[in-house]
């Protein structure tokens, strides 16, 4: 069955659930967030998923009234991948929408769903395929597919996964009638957008804790004044030593635990070993992070 489809979403992991709909569905319009300034010229740049429909030539909105002006069909749908807003009761209306959501819902409803599981340890996650309502991501699971997280899973990773699994599981409820979907059940937790002051670290909490945190987050400390990205870390949870210290070898202690740096990024230069890092700082015995920004 092929169908008539309105795409919204807006990040990368949306193109990838986009380009597996072209294979097999007339995709109509795409909606997508306004370009943003990005870079120190602050150029407006558009989204992943205005430069895939562009591409594809796919016409493209930032305006969700323009799903309302649509000529009637019966057989067009919406569908929503990461679009970054709620979908207000006169679009519903007007239009039946599936979201593809990258956890197993109840559990990690709203906006950082991918980050939050890595941030709690949790060892499973996955996509559904809900039924859109006017509420935060309260709509029935027409599907749902489940994956491990591994320890070497960053958010990138395991999105571009979830996304790739999530694509392959609308494929199949689009592949026939819609049946019911299947109401939610479980425990609701909600994946909170993630606040800025959580990228930065203060070595107070579990070196697991953190090493988690880093692995969902573009996170960061500060040495000598000078910000450092922490691309990539080691978890040390038997290690001691005085939080906040970097050790000759890239050890930093926290206040249960430590981690080894292994990539960072030194403010205004590329992603680098550790051990590059701490070469290229004359007395690099005693460096300490601060606590607070």
């Amino acid at each position: 069955m092929k169908r008539s489809i309105v795409f919204l979403g807006t990040p990368l992991a949306a193109v990838t659930v986009l380009e597996k709909l072209l294979d097999r569905h007339n995709v109509e319009l795409v909606v997508t967030q306004p370009d943003k300034k990005r870079g120190r010229g602050g150029a407006l740049v558009p989204s992943p998923v205005k430069i895939a429909a562009i591409r594809h030539g796919i016409p493209v909105t930032h305006e969700l009234e323009d799903v309302k002006r649509l000529a009637p069909d019966p057989t067009r749908l919406g569908v929503v991948v990461a679009y970054g807003k709620i979908i207000p009761v006169d679009v519903l209306e007007n239009i039946k929408m599936l979201n593809v959501h990258f956890s197993l819902l109840p559990r990690w409803r709203g906006a950082a769903p991918v980050e939050r599981a890595i941030i709690a340890g949790d060892q499973r996650t996955g996509v559904c395929i809900m039924e859109v309502e006017p509420t935060l991501d309260t709509g029935g699971v027409y599907a749902r597919c489940e994956t491990d997280i591994t320890s070497s899973d960053t958010a990138a990773s395991l999105t571009d996964r979830l996304a790739h699994m999530g694509g392959d599981a609308l494929l199949e409820v689009l592949s026939g009638e819609l049946t019911s979907p299947v109401t939610q059940e479980g425990e609701v937790t909600y994946a909170h957008k993630i606040a800025a002051k959580e990228r930065f670290i203060d070595w107070s909490g579990s070196s697991t804790d953190i090493w988690r945190r880093i692995r969902a987050l573009s996170c960061f400390a500060i040495v000598n004044k000078k910000r450092i990205g922490l691309v990539e870390v080691e978890d040390l949870p038997d290690v001691v030593g005085e939080p906040a210290v970097v050790g000759p070898d890239a050890v930093v202690y926290a206040e249960n635990g430590a981690v080894r740096l292994t990539r960072v990024q030194p403010e205004g230069k590329s992603v680098m070993s550790a051990a590059d890092w701490l070469r290229g700082i004359r007395d690099n015995g005693g460096l300490r992070c601060d606590r607070e920004q």
